[in-house]
């Protein structure tokens, strides 16, 4: 059997080779760090964090993220698995150390006996005898394999930028003006309500603030380069800060569900909330802090949060440009491009957003060009599930006549809406049910019916070989 060829060492490579790999085929694993580095990654481990360590919500009731998480468990998933493995405390989230995380991912690829991986560029299309390929090199796809695809496809790129957030020594926070709190001191999965380390800014420290923020010195975009969007779920905060005064006071430094135990009878006016990025608790990152300004005026103006007076930057913030295409135009359900149906693509660059979003895409091509390396038709999961959902949005069913693709996070609004009849009226105390009650209500229903599905795709028996993809 000819191996399948997975470009991309990322979360959606990663995962597909995994995924392709435990069914019975054998991979050739293209990654080109080693070889040829990146604006965004500093190692050369296979799915590197380049941004947040967080995976998000882990709840896997009332979170559409935490319904993905749950999903692709179910599914053997190697990213999610060793996310679980290399945990570090965030509440209700998931969030990993970022190095034991990616270390232990380039082990188990590197030790599978059906992968072989290959550090170097692939920067044309493949050759025509690698009969089947996945295209996961993510938001950050050189430029040559970037153009070979755009002259293939005839489509304009399209492109937005997405911020890095900083990361912070803890031996540098003074906790003697910053606390360990979690909003509503909600549990997270071990118990722990004190997952976040919180800095108070008063009404006029967090004014002095915002006017820092908005006039730091910023980095200057290339020309080809002004016109690109940002993605709206991973704004720079200056650019939120932009939007009005308030806006940051009802985003990422909003003060609800917390009290700051140096003065328990002053409510802070707005709250920076850091949440811990490797195992041993020595670094913590700045959550939603992913910004565009210069290092010089980021160590300036962070420094002027209370607590964070003395801090010392392990990684100050970054940008990069990402890129995706367009795949409710170019591709088909089983994610092959119409016009090569020997090319499947996975992960950011087919307008998922987010590391599981990302790995997620990477487990339903894996499985899906397996399936067909083994003679064998699998379906796409239903879209009743998030892995369906997702690949519903990517492949245009969730798109209405002249509305834009854009890329997107999962989320509750990508599934079919529940059914009413299974949804409660009133709580377990007999108290109707109303308004936000009623959301979460709905959303358990959505979110049992998803993990329902998931099951009996992934105990469905296949069928005869899936035909050639149509031309477009």
């Amino acid at each position: 059997m000819k191996p399948l060829h997975i470009i991309g060492g990322g979360m959606a490579g990663s995962e597909a080779a995994w995924q392709a790999a435990e069914m019975g085929v054998p991979v050739v694993l293209h990654e080109m760090r080693g070889v040829r580095g990146t604006d965004a990654h500093t190692t050369d481990w296979l799915a590197e964090l380049v941004c947040s360590n967080s995976f998000r919500s882990d709840d896997a009731e009332g979170n559409a993220v935490g319904v993905l998480h749950a999903e692709m468990r179910l599914a053997g998933g190697l990213i999610i698995s060793t996310a679980d493995r290399h945990q570090v405390p965030a509440g209700s989230a998931l969030a990993v150390d970022r190095d034991g995380f990616a270390a232990a991912v380039t082990a188990q690829l590197t030790d599978h006996p059906n992968i072989t991986i290959i550090r170097e560029e692939i920067d044309t299309l493949p050759p025509q005898d690698w009969d089947s390929v996945i295209i996961a090199t993510g938001p950050l796809t050189s430029i040559s394999l970037a153009e070979a695809i755009r002259t293939e496809t005839g489509e304009e790129d399209l492109a937005f930028f997405d911020a890095i957030a900083p990361i912070i020594y803890a031996d540098t926070i003074d906790m003697t003006k910053a606390w360990r709190q979690s909003r509503y001191d909600k549990p997270g999965p071990h118990g722990d309500t004190a997952a976040y380390i919180n800095c108070p800014l008063d009404e006029a420290g967090y004014n002095v603030f915002l006017d820092a923020l908005i006039g730091g010195d910023k980095t200057e975009f290339k020309d080809w380069e002004k016109d690109t969007p940002y993605f709206e779920g991973c704004l720079p905060i200056e650019v939120m800060a932009e939007r009005g005064r308030e806006t940051l006071r009802y985003g990422p430094m909003k003060p609800v569900g917390l009290t700051n135990p140096h003065a328990p009878d002053v409510k802070p006016h707005a709250v920076v909330q850091l949440r811990q990025d490797n195992a041993l608790g020595t670094l913590w990152n700045m959550v939603g802090f992913q910004t565009k300004l210069k290092y010089g005026a980021q160590a300036e103006i962070f420094r002027m949060i209370p607590g964070l007076e003395e801090a010392q930057f392990a990684r100050l913030g970054g940008i990069h440009r990402n890129t995706f295409i367009n795949s409710p135009r170019l591709l088909d359900e089983q994610l092959r491009l119409k016009t090569m149906p020997r090319l499947r693509f996975a992960g950011q660059i087919t307008g998922v957003e987010g590391y599981v979003e990302s790995a997620a895409m990477g487990l339903v091509s894996g499985r899906l060009a397996a399936a067909e390396k083994l003679g064998v038709c699998l379906s796409p999961p239903p879209d009743t599930t998030a892995l369906g959902a997702l690949v519903k949005h990517i492949t245009g069913g969730h798109l209405s006549a002249g509305q834009t693709f854009q890329p997107m996070n999962i989320n509750f609004g990508l599934f079919p809406p529940a059914d009413m009849a299974l949804v409660p009226n009133r709580d377990d105390d007999g108290k109707r049910l109303r308004g936000k009650a009623k959301g979460r209500a709905k959303k358990r229903v959505q979110a049992a019916r998803a993990l329902r599905d998931i099951r009996s795709w992934l105990n469905t028996p296949t069928t005869p070989v899936c035909a050639s993809a149509p031309r477009a």
